[in-house]
């Protein structure tokens, strides 16, 4: 039975109460584990929700940032920036596409793409642009892209939303084109390569080549959210890249700086000149030290191959998990294991929240989203044996969970 430690003092009630916490303060963490400040210890499934690229306390990003602090944490926009240029033009050279502008998140950079397509569609001479956004999809928690975002439980109490959005299913293209016919204000259609809140839900690649096509057919611009799938965590740099497709628009954040917060909006060539000076901006975009954060999590990534670390773990992941599931996934108990690389869902028949409290209580940090589905994001460094130590822990309580009241 889970108890909250002694250590950890009461929640304030200075802090808003936005958060369902676990009973956990972490400490200090070292590669893919982790510590509590009781001094238990956690493998770290979670990665700061994609975040912690590179892991805890990495041994050349964290002389890289200190040496960073020693010299200038802040500079205005007013500046030039010199890490900005550097990974700018390493985005570019990464992505195919062309200009980037850097903020602090990835609703930041989400809400920016959204004034992209509406300007876009007003230099067009559209009056009210509209976007194609999809169900199950998450895009952050403020007014617009709560809007653009497909759960209603999330948008409830904060109506009204922003109009201009054309919700459709996934991975159905005449859905897409029955709901755009003779609408001459559509605009973008904006999505994630995999879906993260919405349940580790992929876009599949010959639908993604389409939306491609149609796109270019009809002068929309494609803008696909790789805030969390993004940065290597598919095995390749960004998830839509399986596809061989390349985006107008592409929002970055979560696993760009390895922790410190950093996002970015990459452009192609049809979107990188519609905004002009004074259109957009962000007073802590593209700081000295987020950027730099951003160029040495990028170089490590390379030095280390940790692209193909992602892939190869996480293949290894996915079929360790498919094995040991076997007979739940068998009687559907076990929906479906999807995903791909370090990014994989483990959607079950029934609500499992519990398992995130019961997996911490035997270290392991997980979360579960879209209620029903453990999602496994963990720093692109896992080993072999820690995916295999990921899988003794959490597949024998999804087992006895699912055998619960039945």
């Amino acid at each position: 039975m889970s108890t909250a430690s002694p250590l950890i003092e009461p929640a304030s009630p200075h802090v808003m109460n936005t958060y369902g916490r676990l009973p956990i303060a972490l400490s200090h963490g070292q590669g893919c584990r982790v510590w509590d400040v009781n001094g238990k210890c956690y493998l770290d499934a979670l990665g700061g929700i994609a975040v912690n690229t590179l892991g805890h306390n990495h041994p050349r990003l964290v002389p890289a940032l200190q040496d960073q602090i020693s010299k200038i944490i802040h500079s205005c926009n007013y500046y030039h920036v010199p890490h900005q240029e550097v990974l700018a033009r390493k985005l570019v050279e990464l992505s195919g596409m062309s200009n980037v502008f850097f903020c602090s998140t990835g609703l930041e950079a989400n809400e920016a793409a959204l004034k992209l397509a509406r300007k876009f569609g007003h230099d067009k001479g559209i009056d009210r642009p509209e976007i194609v956004v999809y169900e199950k999809a998450f895009h952050g928690r403020s007014i617009a892209t709560l809007s653009a975002t497909g759960n209603p439980k999330i948008q409830a109490g904060f109506e009204p939303l922003v109009e201009g959005f054309i919700r459709v299913p996934i991975n159905d293209i005449n859905s897409l084109k029955a709901a755009t016919a003779n609408n001459p204000n559509i605009v973008a259609v904006f999505f994630e390569a995999i879906q993260g809140e919405g349940g580790i839900n992929p876009m599949h690649l010959d639908y993604l080549r389409e939306l491609r096509t149609i796109c270019d057919q009809r002068d929309w611009l494609m803008m696909i959210d790789e805030v969390q799938c993004g940065m290597g965590r598919t095995g390749k740099w960004f998830a839509h890249q399986w596809a061989e497709i390349v985006p107008d628009v592409m929002p970055l954040a979560k696993g760009l700086g390895s922790g410190v917060p950093v996002g970015a909006v990459v452009a192609g060539p049809k979107a990188a000149n519609i905004f002009k000076p004074g259109n957009h901006g962000s007073t802590f975009g593209g700081n000295p030290l987020a950027m730099r954060a951003g160029v040495e999590t990028i170089r490590i990534m390379e030095e280390d191959n940790l692209l193909a670390n992602a892939a190869t773990v996480g293949a290894r992941l996915k079929a360790a998990l498919e094995a040991a599931l076997s007979a739940e996934l068998a009687v559907g108990s076990v929906r479906e294991i999807r995903g791909q690389g370090l990014m994989l869902g483990i959607d079950l028949a029934k609500p499992c929240g519990a398992l995130v409290q019961q997996a911490a209580d035997l270290g392991l940090l997980i979360s579960v989203t879209a209620d029903s589905v453990v999602r496994l994001v963990p720093p692109l460094i896992l080993s072999q044996a820690e995916a295999d130590e990921v899988v003794a822990i959490l597949c024998p309580l999804i087992t006895a969970l699912i055998k619960e009241n039945t």
